[in-house]
């Protein structure tokens, strides 16, 4: 599986980590930062644009990252998808404009090229390679044909089927359909005995070993294959995927829930699906919902940033989140007298947590796109990142990818961003799929949005259903 990180550092897409040094460069000069009051609608506007500036017009593909150069993620693509409605409600860009790139989009999608051949294709039996080409829609390089990231994609698929309603829009409903109704789930859960979805194929080596299991973000995943309209799984690959749930529990009382250390296995699923007063078998025996689940991992990531047992810099009670991100590279320093080990592109979490890493790089969409899980905590958090860092990680699309106060070393190499005095090293990117999950939890907290629409979908309550949730707007 040829993943972001390997894809960034093995030099490709024009020497992708080489060219950026200035953190907030290559753009127009970021505004000045915005009075606190106003600071989420200031993140949420500046966080739609990423997407709409940084989508092509012409296919509706999404890159990856910028101002890096890049090629383009599905996921991101499905993120850009949900984040076009959103601006239409607020006013940034009219409907005419989000139908004509939401069309592109999904023509783009329908009539791609499908074939089992190593190159000249973006995809295969209805799903799509992890990264295309951001011009063509090839698949880019050697990347795995992703289940996961194609399901990132159509929760932006299925949304903009849902949200554009009017007679004139009756494309974008069919093609949304269509792309989804393609998909065979079935043949990517042919090699697990417990039917569990591959996490991906490559036409060179055929599928991953490795399946989606336990409390990831894999969740929505089955809730779309269980939901589909033709090839759709049965309720054993559901139980497949959470008979390894015993393993992430964590904390106890208040505080157990199913843990997964990066943050963004909390949030991928309920951009899309409201999580709240629904209960699937295991949360019903838990006494409680995945959104409180996700509510409970919340400030389990704020304890530990208080607690700090790395030592860290920076990290407090208002600056915290970790999750999957940029970081300085992979690099030994001595910090306040101990040898520490810096990393480059990984999925952060809290040690002791299943996935946990933490090497001081705080990602802020860790903890902004967690807004509607604990808001009592999170708007302190934002408020704090951007009044003790401003600038130096506050620029033209809201909060960049990352930083690292603990990394101060301007003789050292790292693999891109810039040492700052005020934040350390900062990164000089965006990441899509980190972006996406802002856009769409601050609407989701502020409106309801895409949480309305989604509720209403036949193929999410289908999928719910068949995964055995009950109770709340399931009815």
């Amino acid at each position: 599986m040829l993943d972001r990180r390997q894809l960034l550092l093995a030099g490709g897409a024009a020497a992708l980590l080489g060219g950026c040094t200035t953190a907030g460069t290559g753009g127009a000069p970021a505004a000045a930062p915005p009075a606190t009051a106003g600071l989420f609608a200031d993140i949420h506007q500046r966080t739609f644009r990423f997407f709409w500036e940084r989508s092509n017009p012409a296919n509706g593909l999404m890159a990856d990252r910028w101002p890096t150069p890049s090629f383009a993620s599905i996921a991101a693509t499905g993120f850009a998808l949900t984040a076009y409605p959103i601006g239409v409600k607020h006013g940034w860009i009219s409907r005419a404009l989000a139908r004509e790139r939401t069309l592109a989009t999904l023509r783009f999608f329908w009539t791609a090229p499908q074939g089992d051949a190593p190159s000249g294709f973006s995809g295969y039996k209805g799903f799509f390679y992890h990264f295309l080409d951001m011009d063509r829609g090839l698949r880019f390089r050697q990347t795995e044909l992703s289940s996961i990231d194609t399901s990132l994609l159509l929760g932006g698929v299925l949304f903009a089927g849902q949200y554009y309603d009017r007679p004139e829009e009756a494309e974008i409903r069919d093609l949304a359909a269509k792309i989804y109704a393609r998909c065979d789930w079935r043949w990517f859960q042919q090699q697990d005995a417990q039917k569990r979805v591959s996490m991906g194929w490559h036409p060179e080596s055929g599928f991953l070993e490795r399946p989606w299991f336990g409390y990831t973000e894999g969740q929505i995943l089955y809730i779309l294959a269980l939901g589909a309209p033709e090839h759709s799984l049965d309720r054993d690959a559901y139980d497949g995927w959470c008979s390894t749930y015993a393993e992430s529990w964590r904390g106890s009382g208040d505080t157990r829930h199913l843990a997964f250390g990066p943050q963004f296995a909390h949030q991928f699923t309920q951009c899309w699906v409201d999580m709240r007063g629904i209960r699937d078998a295991t949360m019903r025996e838990a006494g409680f919902d995945y959104f409180e689940n996700s509510r409970r991992a919340t400030y389990w990531q704020r304890d530990y940033a208080i607690r700090n047992p790395g030592k860290w810099v920076g990290y407090s009670k208002d600056i915290w989140g970790l999750s999957a991100c940029d970081g300085p590279g992979d690099v030994q320093a001595t910090v306040d007298g101990t040898r520490r080990q810096f990393i480059g592109y990984a999925a952060r979490g809290p040690i002791g947590l299943p996935d946990g890493l933490d090497d001081g790089t705080i990602t802020p969409y860790a903890a902004i796109a967690s807004l509607p899980f604990a808001p009592e905590i999170v708007e302190p958090a934002a408020r704090a990142l951007h009044a003790r860092y401003g600038s130096a990680i506050y620029g033209q699309y809201g909060f960049l990818d990352a930083f690292n106060p603990s990394f101060t070393f301007a003789g050292l190499p790292h693999d891109h961003g810039s040492i700052t005095a005020t934040a350390g090293w900062v990164d000089s990117d965006y990441i899509g799929i980190d972006q996406g999950p802002i856009v769409a939890m601050i609407e989701n907290q502020q409106s309801g949005l895409i949480w309305d629409a989604m509720r209403e979908h036949p193929a999410i309550r289908r999928g719910l259903q068949r995964a055995g949730f009950t109770g709340g707007w399931l009815g």
